[in-house]
C-alpha cells in the first residue's frame, strides 16, 4: 500500500508563536539599520527568540511550534477510554510476549515502531495488526540527533518510514511521534504535507531507566488527585524496555497491574486510530 499523497505546503498553518518569531525578526532587523546603536539590542532580542523557540522544541508536550496531541478526543472520554502507547520496538523478544499480556486482558495498544526495526520483523509488525492493535509512525532510523535536522532530511526520516510501514501494514500511519519527543520548528510542516499527527503523552513510565516496576506503575496510574482517567495517552517501550534485577522486562511486569488498575477505575483500552480522525487540512 503506497503512503498517503503529501498535501500542498503553502496550506500549512503557520503557529502564532512562529508568526510572532518572524515578526520579531523583521522588527528586529529594521531596528538595527533604523536605529544607530540598536543592533545590540535587536542581536539580543533574536538570540532569546531562538533560545525561546529550542526550549519549546525540548518540551515534548508543547504546542507553540504546532499541534500536539497530549489527549484523546471528547468523544473517547465519554466513552471513558485511555490509550497505551509503546515506543521503539519491535523487539522479537519483548514485543510477542507484549502481544500475549494485552490478549489475556482483553487490551488494544498503538505501537509507534521505528520502521528500520519493523522492515527487520515483518512478520511480527503483521501480528501487531492481525490481533487489533495499532502501528504508528516513530520515524524510519530514531536518530538521537533528529531535533536538530532540516526539512529535507526531516522528510526523508519520516516519509520514508512513513511508506514502509504501510507496505507492511496494509494502514498508512496517521500519527507520529518524535523520537525522545523532541522536535524543532521545520517538524510541523512536514507532517501537514503527511498529514500525520504529532502526538505525544498524557503520563509516561520512564520505563527505560526506571527497572522498578512498582515506580514504573505508580506514575502511570498516579495519585488520588490525579489518577489515571479517561482520555489519557500513557507512554511505554516494548524497544529499549529496562530490566529489572531479575533480568526480566519491567514492561512484562508493569502492564497486568496497569490493566487491572484501568479495569478498576471503569476505563477501557483503544487505539489512536480509533480514538483520533486523520489530520484535516484547516
Amino acid at each position: 500500500m503506497p503512503a498517503p499523497a503529501e498535501r500542498p505546503f503553502s496550506r500549512w498553518p503557520w503557529p502564532p508563536a512562529l508568526r510572532a518569531s518572524l515578526g520579531l525578526h523583521a522588527a528586529a532587523g529594521m531596528a538595527a539599520l533604523a536605529v544607530p546603536g540598536a543592533w545590540p539590542w535587536a542581536l539580543g532580542s533574536v538570540a532569546l527568540n531562538h533560545v525561546g523557540l529550542t526550549a519549546a522544541g525540548l518540551w515534548p508536550r508543547s504546542r507553540l511550534l504546532g499541534p500536539n496531541v497530549t489527549t484523546l478526543p471528547p468523544t473517547a472520554v465519554q466513552r471513558r477510554q485511555f490509550v497505551l502507547t509503546l515506543d521503539d520496538g519491535p523487539d522479537p523478544e519483548v514485543t510477542p510476549a507484549v502481544l500475549d499480556v494485552l490478549d489475556a486482558a482483553g487490551a488494544k495498544a498503538t505501537f509507534f515502531v521505528i520502521a528500520q526495526r519493523a522492515a527487520q520483523q515483518p512478520g511480527l509488525v503483521r501480528e501487531i495488526v492481525c490481533r487489533g492493535h495499532d502501528v504508528q509512525n516513530h520515524s524510519l532510523h530514531h536518530r538521537h540527533d533528529f531535533s536538530t535536522r532540516g526539512p529535507q532530511a526531516l522528510a526523508q526520516e519520516i516519509g520514508g518510514a512513513q511508506a514502509l510501514l504501510a507496505d507492511l501494514t496494509g494502514q498508512a500511519p496517521h500519527c507520529f511521534r518524535a523520537p525522545a519527543g523532541l522536535r524543532n520548528p521545520l517538524l510541523d510542516p512536514v507532517l501537514h504535507r503527511l498529514g500525520l499527527h504529532l502526538v505525544s503523552w498524557t503520563r509516561r513510565g520512564f520505563d527505560t531507566r526506571d527497572g522498578d516496576a512498582a515506580r514504573v506503575l505508580s506514575r502511570l496510574i498516579g495519585s488520588q488527585a490525579r489518577a489515571l482517567a479517561a482520555g489519557d495517552i500513557l507512554l511505554l517501550h516494548d524497544g529499549h524496555a529496562r530490566r529489572t534485577a531479575s533480568g526480566r522486562p519491567v514492561l512484562l511486569d508493569v502492564l497486568p497491574g496497569l490493566l487491572s488498575a484501568a479495569r478498576d477505575a471503569g476505563l477501557h483500552t483503544t487505539t489512536l486510530r480509533e480514538a483520533l480522525p486523520a489530520r484535516t487540512l484547516p
